[in-house]
């Protein structure tokens, strides 16, 4: 695996963390290379799922108060806290399978955890434990012919910035068996005897031989990229009011919040909201669901059999019984 540097007179500048999101998808779509990785660091910011809604997810006020920048990526999961006392992960690779990879990624962090004598494991669904708690939190993405999989990982952090900025609901934090974000979270400084510059040094000899260091043109292509991340658009997104909300929480799936718009009980629009995992096309799912009435029968009729194609994990009886009960 290729390690990807940025060139030395770039590397010391200050960038934004949708740079770095930018720079995954250049390096995706730009070099001929089958497994690349990379490491970053930003000052105090919050990274929204694909799919989440920021109203839900941030304390927006808190975030502006402090100065926490606010951005969205493109893979789905949670909202996450970052700063300069953390380290963020970014794998690209050729594997079409979105699932394989994320898997044969979670498993590389743990080993990496584990030549440091630290007796890390994975959670069921995206997480990197130590002690039954969080230290990495992980999502991933696909673009033709590459999977994109990037994470945190918390070798320290400022947890007042994080217990503030992120307000996660009572039934996620249940699910993990919490009553607090804080009571959920490791921090690696507390398990292991090196600083985060030695321990970023550690991880890139341990799973990467040699380098591709990019250019300046490649970093002025990741800059017109990155334009896209810092569209109001996008970070804070489109949500047009509906007549009826769902929410609940499914296991393996994650939170799910229905919005659909009705008119004499028929399905008029959909949008499906939350920190779930995205595999496939969600419009083409949704467009299924238009004219047709809200019961179970008629549900069961309009959509495919099998759904964790497009949600990971989700099954048609759990979003059938999400939207009508």
């Amino acid at each position: 695996m290729k390690y990807i540097a940025l060139p030395p007179q770039v590397r010391t500048a200050e960038r934004r963390l949708s740079f770095y999101l930018a720079m995954e998808e250049y390096v995706a779509r730009s070099i001929d290379e089958t497994d690349c990785f990379f490491m970053w660091q930003v000052e105090p910011s919050i990274i929204l799922g694909r799919n989440q809604l920021i109203e839900n997810e941030v304390n927006v006020d808190f975030c502006r108060r402090r100065g926490i920048q606010m951005y969205r990526r493109k893979s789905g999961g949670g909202c996450v806290y970052a700063d300069k006392s953390n380290v963020m992960l970014s794998y690209v690779t050729k594997d079409d399978s979105v699932s394989l990879t994320f898997h044969r990624y979670i498993n590389m962090v743990i080993l990496v955890l584990r030549q440091l004598g630290v007796e890390a494991t994975s959670s069921g669904r995206n997480d990197v434990l130590i002690d039954g708690r969080k230290v990495s939190g992980n999502a991933f993405y696909h673009l033709p012919g590459r999977s994109i999989v990037h994470g945190t990982m918390l070798y320290d952090t400022c947890m007042e910035n994080m217990l503030g900025a992120i307000t996660p609901s009572s039934a996620k934090l249940t699910s993990k068996g919490v009553q607090s974000v804080r009571q959920h979270i490791a921090l690696l400084k507390d398990y292991v005897s090196i600083g985060l510059d030695e321990f970023k040094a550690f991880v890139r000899q341990n799973l990467c031989v040699g380098e591709i260091l990019l250019t300046e043109a490649d970093v002025h292509a990741i800059e017109l990229v990155e334009q896209e991340y810092l569209t109001d658009e996008f970070i804070y997104g489109r949500n047009p009011k509906y007549s009826l909300v769902k929410r609940a929480r499914i296991e393996g799936v994650g939170e799910l919040e229905a919005r659909l718009e009705l008119k004499n009980g028929v399905i008029q629009g959909a949008n499906l909201m939350g920190d779930y995992f995205l595999l496939g096309e969600l419009d083409a799912l949704l467009s299924r669901m238009r004219g047709v009435k809200l019961e179970p029968g008629a549900l069961a009729q309009a959509l495919p059999e099998r759904l964790d194609d497009v949600v990971r994990n989700l099954t048609r009886d759990d979003f059938i019984h999400l939207l009508t009960s």
